[in-house]
């Protein structure tokens, strides 16, 4: 795999590799069915997360093999928290833990405010003691960026300083927005698309990631 950084947008991570642009090109397919749909966003989650993991932090161990004892590297510190935002992130959920099984989750509930059209927190649980903790959002879309901007916010609210924003499929606006409001958190995607609709969908996307999950459109 390989990471293209556009010039105009520091803070973004474009993952590419001909598997994951196969699958994402099945995945953007409206005749694909929900269960294709749901296997094709924990693959496409997996092959993100060994890019978006790259700066973990390593120690030496001392382990037994069946022949030697040796000194092997093994990731140190605390758990890092996968936080999915609700509900469409929690489809990228599986795909981390294939990768990280150890890893603790977390989950965030936001909904979007009629009369303010801002995002208003509904839930939000994380582990305790969670400050020295590496923090993986993740969120199939980021389109306006609003949500993505209310979650890190409250984190760092939290005392977390070490956040990694991951989705499938990213607009320059949410991109830039996000880049304005948080400069220190990268965001790793499958995906740069062209822009946001008059309706604030992604163009070309991928439709609503949620209906799409969870069979509800």
């Amino acid at each position: 795999m390989s990471i293209y950084c556009p010039p105009e947008f520091p803070n973004f991570r474009l993952v590419c590799h001909p598997l994951l642009s196969h699958k994402l090109t099945q995945l953007r397919d409206v005749k694909t069915p929900k269960k294709e749909f749901n296997e094709l966003v924990r693959e496409i989650t997996q092959l993100l997360v060994y890019e978006a993991t790259k700066d973990l932090p390593m120690e030496m161990i001392k382990i037994q093999t069946p022949l030697e004892v040796m000194e092997s590297p093994a990731l140190a510190g605390k758990k890092p928290v996968i936080l999915p935002i609700l509900r469409a992130g929690i489809g990228m959920v599986d795909g981390f833990l294939a990768n990280i099984p150890s890893a603790r989750v977390g989950h965030i509930g936001l909904f979007r405010n009629e009369e303010t059209l801002q995002p208003q927190l509904y839930y939000f649980k994380i582990p305790k003691q969670s400050e020295d903790r590496q923090f993986y959002i993740c969120d199939p879309m980021l389109a306006t960026g609003g949500s993505a901007i209310a979650t890190i916010k409250k984190l760092k609210e939290a005392g977390v300083s070490r956040i990694t924003f991951v989705c499938l499929v990213a607009a320059p606006e949410g991109v830039k927005k996000l880049l304005e409001a948080y400069p220190d958190v990268p965001i790793f995607s499958a995906s740069l698309d062209r822009q946001l609709s008059d309706h604030g969908y992604i163009l070309p996307g991928l439709g609503d990631a949620g209906d799409r999950l969870f069979g509800t459109k």
